[in-house]
């Protein structure tokens, strides 16, 4: 049987990510969902609640904003599939914890280097934001330059990688 490779979704707002993210590992038997969202206000707790009808009871939940790395690392050694969702807030979480470029960096390349050994499927969900206007403000530039390169890094290390658009999954990588 041929070693599982990481999945990687991007795309917009809205776009369905999460949605086929779950998708692909439906079949899994034991499956977990490590969610990087911090619920800080009403509008991400309604999303929370959203998601956990969408993807039911048979997942398991993770909720970790910033330790990726280790929580990877120990969630393969008990589940089949993973899904990842999203890399998007994960970073947003590393920025607003004052971390540096190099570190937030470094830590991309660990997960890069993590990836291909692990036995486990993972999916990982993240937003492409290259495709709208360069930010006025510095920090909103620093994020989507830092994610761009998040993006560019993980795709290369990924066996497949998705663009969705209007909830309709387009393979931009891998084998059919």
């Amino acid at each position: 049987m041929q070693k599982p490779k990481a999945i990687l979704i991007l795309g917009g707002a809205r776009s369905g990510k999460s949605r086929f993210a779950l998708k692909l590992l439906e079949k899994s038997s034991k499956k977990v969902l490590i969610a990087t969202l911090e619920p800080k206000d009403e509008e991400m707790k309604t999303r929370i609640e959203a998601h956990k009808r969408e993807r039911g009871s048979d997942w398991a939940l993770i909720e970790e904003p910033l330790n990726l790395f280790s929580v990877l690392k120990q969630a393969e050694k008990k589940y089949q599939g993973i899904v990842v969702d999203c890399l998007t807030l994960w970073l947003s979480n590393l920025l607003c914890a004052g971390k540096k470029d190099e570190e937030i960096i470094q830590e991309i390349e660990k997960i890069c280097s993590l990836l291909p050994k692990l036995k486990s499927q993972v999916v990982l969900v993240s937003n492409e934001v290259g495709s709208g206007i360069v930010p006025i403000e510095p920090l909103a530039r620093k994020f989507q330059d830092l994610q761009g390169k998040a993006n560019q890094k993980l795709a290369q290390v990924c066996g497949e990688v998705y663009l969705m658009v209007a909830g309709i999954p387009l393979k931009i990588k891998g084998e059919d």
